[in-house]
This record gives C-alpha cells, structure tokens and sequence, in this order.
C-alpha cells in the first residue's frame, strides 16, 4: 500500500513558525484509530481530540508506539525531510484490530499545546479498513525513503 501522510491544519503553521514542532529532540509516537474515529478531521490540533484508538492488547497500547531514529535534516538548500525508522508491532494472545487512521503526534508539549498532532496517513485507501493482524504476524508501517514530511521552500 502506497499512502501519503495529510498534515493537520496547524501543523504547516506550527513549522513555518519556527515552533520546532519536528525537532527531533521531542517524542513522536504513532496510534492507530478505527475508521469511527474522527482523526481525518483537519482542525484537530492535540491527541486528546482524536477519537476511536484501539484499546489495549494483543501487540497495541493505547497512547501507541514511539517512533526511533526520528531526523529532521536538510536534503537542498531549501528543501528539508523528516523521517524515522519503520514501526512494528507483533500481535501477540490475539488479533491487533483492523484500523483506519494512523496518527503522528508528538508525545510531548510544545508551545503550550500537550501532544500537538502532526498528520495522519490511511491505512487502506480503498476506502475500507486495514486488516487485522493476527497472532504472531506483525503490522509495520513503511515510511517513504524520501521522508515522511518533505518540506520544501
């Protein structure tokens, strides 16, 4: 599955600003909601906002998982990615829930704002549901060689 990340509405704000938002010197975490959540809402700010995460258990925690080797670097002179390592979760006494949405966030406070949102990718773009993952398999999310957020000037 090839998939794009959308930016919530202050995320662009937040890195023109110079809120340091993408440091990487913060946490990012990334949880997964089901399809009734409202993550595709554009005006969420904070992950207090979103909706509809899967529950505990089976592989997944609530709150999800943090991301490693988080880089914000320059590619050009005006052009800059963010990234990290890809994310794995194993399903582990059952099933990890089919999915929806899964959401970046910083894990903790910046500028005032407790978990600022970065943006959400599909897991399917069908539309429908990502599968479940069953016992022992495990569910990674890829993130593009080119970056998860390639800004450009």
């Amino acid at each position: 599955m090839a998939a794009s990340i959308t930016l919530y509405n202050h995320t662009t704000f937040r890195i023109k600003d110079a809120t340091n938002l993408l440091l990487p010197t913060g946490t990012f975490k990334v949880s997964l909601h089901t399809s009734a959540s409202n993550a595709a809402a554009l005006t969420n700010t904070v992950y207090a906002d979103l909706t509809n995460e899967l529950a505990t258990g089976f592989g997944y925690t609530v709150g999800g998982g943090t991301l490693a080797g988080v880089v914000l670097a320059t590619v050009t002179v005006n052009d800059a990615k963010f990234s990290a390592a890809d994310f794995v979760w194993t399903a582990a006494g059952g099933s990890i829930p089919a999915w929806r949405f899964a959401v970046i966030r910083r894990a903790d406070t910046v500028n005032a704002l407790v978990g600022p949102l970065i943006g959400y990718i599909l897991g399917d773009t069908t539309p429908a549901d990502s599968p479940a993952t069953t016992d022992t398999n495990t569910l990674t999310l890829s993130w593009n060689a080119s970056g998860i957020i390639v800004a450009t000037t």
